[in-house]
């Protein structure tokens, strides 16, 4: 008998995983976080590239055999929640660099009915590993790292990936970092974030990644800059308002002590109370804004741009499309907000004035829909007295108001048309056939 072969257990789960029941694919995921626990516990543990690259492909497809939209999302939480289940940073980012390089392989696979729950996968992978800078405190070294593993198997211009990765990559980076770090980051940080953008956008040859970067990342901090300040003054608020409460508070205490002093009952205190609390719910509850948005410096943004767009090995299209970005952002650190954020009377008189242009586009049209009816009426008249007007040229001196006489009914209209009229060379041809006939019945005579 021959011996059966024992398969690396990565192979066996990437099997597993890829298989066609849900619950042989939901085992393989278990067991698959706890093999990692339980690997990279050890001294001298870990994985190699090629067995996470096994580990990968068969992740890929438990999610492409996956349906229906909520066991979809629950199934990328669980795969994007797996580089927790690494513990230490090289094996989490050897995770995160095979994973790119898996969509990067499989991506001109991918139909377009799957193609919405590999972008919420990329896009969960992304958010996961933004938490792990953030357990780690934000620290400068951390956020090094992930940009440079990013850059480089992503935006890199040696880099063989697709465009749809590139592109759905910049989209949705700042939307993540919003969502995981608005609250923590600083100005500073958020600077260090885009600064491999900026260098991109100025180096790369590839028209289509500087139009997403720019639209994706730089106009995106230009059209959320009134987002931010109200953020930032709302914040503002808060502090003053929590400095103001404990002044009230302390007051507040005092005049309790004098009214049990005096004797007089503390309803109407607590009923004043408990109104604020109940505000603080309603608002807490009721917040209907868009979130916490992050801060920028935009004067350091531009010369940031401005820095890496003004050097010579930089393309012209590049230079040209970043200096509208930098003249933008240095408006914004001017104080002088786009276009497009107008105060309510500005606002006003701009729709004021959209209404008027309306209405006297409708009376233009209205006005030459009338002489255009005139115009068919003259057009219309001649032709009705066509035939007085013939009748004046052969001299019959007719009056075009007096009607025609009804000299032909139906039945002579039909017999006309039944017996079509010859055309002239027709004609010419039958009396050339007929005259020589003619003259021989005439010699024929004249011989009798």
């Amino acid at each position: 008998m021959v011996s059966r072969v024992q398969l690396p257990p990565e192979i066996q789960l990437a099997q597993r995983l890829a298989g066609n029941e849900q619950v042989t694919r939901d085992r393989a995921v278990r067991k698959l976080r706890k093999y990692i626990v339980a690997r990279t516990q050890r001294p001298a543990g870990g994985f190699t590239h090629d067995e996470l690259l096994k580990v990968w492909k068969g992740l890929f497809y438990c999610m492409w055999m996956q349906d229906k939209p909520l066991l979809q999302e629950d199934l990328g939480k669980t795969i994007s929640q797996l580089i927790h289940a690494f513990q230490t940073t090289e094996t989490q980012h050897l995770f995160l660099r095979t994973f790119w390089q898996t969509m990067s392989r499989e991506w001109t696979g991918i139909d377009r009915l799957r193609l919405d729950k590999f972008y919420m996968l990329m896009r969960m992978v992304l958010n996961e590993s933004l938490k792990v800078v953030k357990m780690h405190g934000w620290e400068e070294r951390q956020i090094e790292q992930l940009l440079e593993l990013l850059m480089t198997e992503i935006l890199h211009p040696s880099s063989q990936v697709p465009h749809g990765v590139k592109s759905h990559f910049i989209e949705i980076f700042l939307e993540e970092l919003t969502k995981v770090g608005a609250e923590e980051l600083t100005a500073d940080q958020n600077l260090k974030f885009i600064e491999p953008f900026c260098r991109i956008a100025a180096q790369t040859k590839d028209s289509r990644v500087l139009h997403n970067i720019t639209r994706g990342i730089f106009e995106t901090i230009v059209e959320q800059a009134p987002l931010a300040i109200e953020d930032l003054m709302n914040e503002l608020e808060a502090q003053d308002e929590e400095t103001d409460g404990d002044g009230e508070a302390s007051e507040q205490d005092s005049d309790d002590e004098s009214l049990e002093q005096n004797g007089e009952s503390l309803e109407g205190g607590s009923i004043h109370r408990a109104e604020p609390e109940a505000y603080q719910e309603l608002s807490g509850d009721d917040r209907d804004g868009p979130g916490p948005v992050l801060q920028f410096d935009y004067e350091a943004v531009a010369n940031r741009l401005f820095a890496v767009a003004s050097q010579q090995s930089t393309p012209s299209l590049n230079r040209k499309r970043l200096y509208k970005v930098i003249r933008k952002l240095q408006d914004l650190a001017g104080g002088v907000f786009p276009e497009e954020e107008m105060p309510e009377e500005a606002y006003r008189n701009l729709l004021q004035g959209r209404r008027e242009r309306k209405v006297k586009r409708r009376v233009r049209r209205s006005q030459l829909q009338r002489k255009e009816g005139k115009s068919e009426k003259e057009d219309s008249s001649p032709s009705r007295s066509s035939g007085p007007e013939r009748k004046r040229r052969r001299g019959m001196g007719a009056d075009p108001k007096e009607k025609q006489p009804k000299s032909r009914g139906r039945r002579g209209i039909r017999q006309r048309r039944r017996q079509p009229r010859q055309p002239t060379w027709a004609r010419t041809k039958a009396a050339n056939v007929q005259e020589p006939a003619k003259k021989k019945k005439r010699s024929l005579e004249s011989g009798k």
